[in-house]
């Protein structure tokens, strides 16, 4: 070992060991890129230096309110520059950040505000309806409501609580930061769907989230002043913790708030956009664009696309409209996206049209950030590189989750053997990309969300004519996957398919409806167990 056996002198000081977090990006842009444009919304246009002092001003606005470090603030927020400026202010003043998916059910919101036991709230005034709701159904205490009006959008505040705009004004925008002492301190809570149809809290640290924003710059080629639209809601994922990394290179925020064709055409061409994630629905939906909703542009856009593979018809379709299309695969409990389909010239330069796009439908390699992403068997260990032969997909590096709030069990379960099981089969070909053959948790991926089959079938269970049934995904052009449902009815009871349609639309996300409803005996092994797999095959002929 030589002289490393005695280290003596050789410890981490404060001169050569900081906490990593993404927020040390945000201030060293406020200095370096401080009259650059930060963020662009409507009519809003912040340089770095005002972004910044927005962000100090909202941190000490939470602070003079009573909350404290460690203490939860959520947010039920559109992509607008609120979203934008809390993702660095709630960790800016030691507090953990919860972006709650505006598209959730009251039930489902009133249980991720109890769960995650949010001491403020911050409401677009558009889903004041859904927060008041989900808070009215609250048993415990209940978090202090901020609006977040937006009047450009048609929103303008309702004048019942204090405002966005009331918060910053009562902040220092001179205040300081604080700044994690340890890395491993919590920065986010993200929900995720979970099989039993009760999503679980997945927790994530200030490390995983700076490694992603390095690791993300290497991956999407990223050079300085990226112009950046919000497709991705940042309440799925923090966005991929793509705001989180953008003043690493000085790059340009464009909030989104409601995703059309047009929008995305006019950002691309207004505002010079270059770079946007998003599901295979919104390549869809620019493929299928209007012309009148089509923009002239001159530069190629890079898209990430994750969620389910696109069809290859569609990524050959919408690479001649100027995009540049990389899959990448990941999940709430990895911060986005950990595996990308790096593409090789020398061994695919020649390929066009399918051939072409079944190589970009393969979720690919490890990030730079990740350890070790394999498909490995029942034992752990390998399988074959053959293209055929399944496995799970197991994942180890720095952008994995602490854990799951208040479930050590789900936790152990989780992290196993010393890798992260994602539940997702795949299988690995011989240059080691991954490619996804299916979800083993039945999970079906609807325009980029994640509906739990279990949470819909035990919403068509409490149906009075309903004896059994059975969700799984669908095909669809639009939305990637939507759910279908198979029932078996009780003897001598009636009921039509739109009938049921309407009675889950009462209960759940509309999201989360059934889009097909198919009246059958189901399915079942001799012990009972219904087979999903042959469901499946004939929700895809329908």
């Amino acid at each position: 070992m030589g002289w490393m056996n005695d280290e003596t002198g050789l410890d981490r000081t404060p001169a050569n060991h900081v906490a990593l977090t993404p927020l040390s990006h945000l201030q060293r842009a406020a200095i370096v890129f401080a009259d650059r444009t930060a963020l662009v919304y409507q009519d809003l246009r912040l340089s770095y230096a005002q972004y910044h002092n927005r962000v100090s001003s909202l941190a000490d606005g939470l602070r003079k309110k009573g909350i404290t470090p460690g203490d939860v603030v959520a947010t039920i927020l559109p992509n607008i520059p609120a979203q934008v400026e809390a993702h660095f202010a709630v960790p800016a003043m030691g507090g953990v950040l919860n972006t709650i998916n505006i598209r959730l059910d009251t039930d489902t919101v009133t249980y991720i505000l109890e769960h995650g036991e949010a001491v403020a709230l911050l409401v677009d005034t558009q889903f004041l309806p859904l927060a008041e709701a989900a808070i009215a159904n609250m048993t415990g205490e209940k978090p202090r409501v901020i609006e977040v009006p937006d009047a450009g959008a048609g929103f303008p505040a309702t004048g019942r609580y204090e405002t966005y705009d009331d918060l910053l004004a009562a902040g220092d925008p001179n205040a300081p930061w604080t700044m994690p002492e340890d890395e491993w301190e919590s920065i986010s809570l993200n929900y995720t769907s979970g099989t039993t149809g009760r999503p679980k809290g997945v927790v994530a640290h200030h490390r995983g989230a700076y490694l992603m924003t390095m690791g993300t710059v290497v991956s999407w080629r990223l050079q300085l002043y990226p112009k950046y639209l919000t497709i991705v809601p940042l309440f799925h994922c923090n966005g991929w913790n793509h705001t989180w990394m953008m003043p690493v290179l000085g790059g340009t925020v464009v909030c989104c708030r409601d995703i059309t064709p047009a929008a995305i055409y006019d950002a691309i061409a207004d505002e010079g956009v270059a770079y946007f994630g998003g599901a295979p629905i919104v390549l869809n939906m620019i493929v299928n664009a209007k012309d009148e909703d089509r923009r002239d542009f001159d530069h190629t856009v890079e898209v990430f696309t994750a969620g389910a593979p696109p069809a290859p018809a569609t990524l050959a379709a919408i690479e001649s409209l100027g995009f540049n299309i990389t899959q990448v695969y990941g999940l709430t409990e990895t911060y986005g996206h950990v595996t990308e389909c790096v593409w090789d010239d020398t061994r695919w330069g020649e390929l066009n049209g399918a051939d072409r796009a079944n190589i970009k439908a393969r979720q690919g390699v490890a990030f730079p950030m990740m350890e070790d992403i394999a498909v490995l068997d029942g034992d752990m260990q390998p399988v074959n590189r053959d293209g055929a032969t399944q496995g799970e997909i197991m994942i180890r590096g720095n952008s994995v989750m602490k854990g799951y709030l208040k479930n050590p069990e789900a936790t152990a379960e989780a992290f196993a053997g010393g890798y992260f099981h994602s539940g997702d089969l795949a299988n690995q070909h011989d240059d080691g990309y991954i490619q996804i053959a299916d979800r083993a948790k039945d999970i079906i991926i609807s325009g980029g969300e994640n509906i739990s089959s279990v949470e819909v079938e035990g919403a068509l269970m409490n149906h009075p004519a309903i004896s059994l049934c059975a969700v799984v995904a669908k095909p669809d052009d639009k939305w990637g996957e939507v759910p279908c449902a198979f029932v078996e009815l009780k003897e001598g009871e009636t009921a039509t398919e739109s009938e049921v349609i309407t009675f889950v639309r009462e209960r759940l996300a509309g999201f989360k409806t059934p889009k097909r409803v198919i009246f059958q005996e189901l399915p079942k092994t001799s012990t009972g167990k219904i087979q999903k797999f042959e469901l499946r095959g004939v929700a895809k002929d329908l």
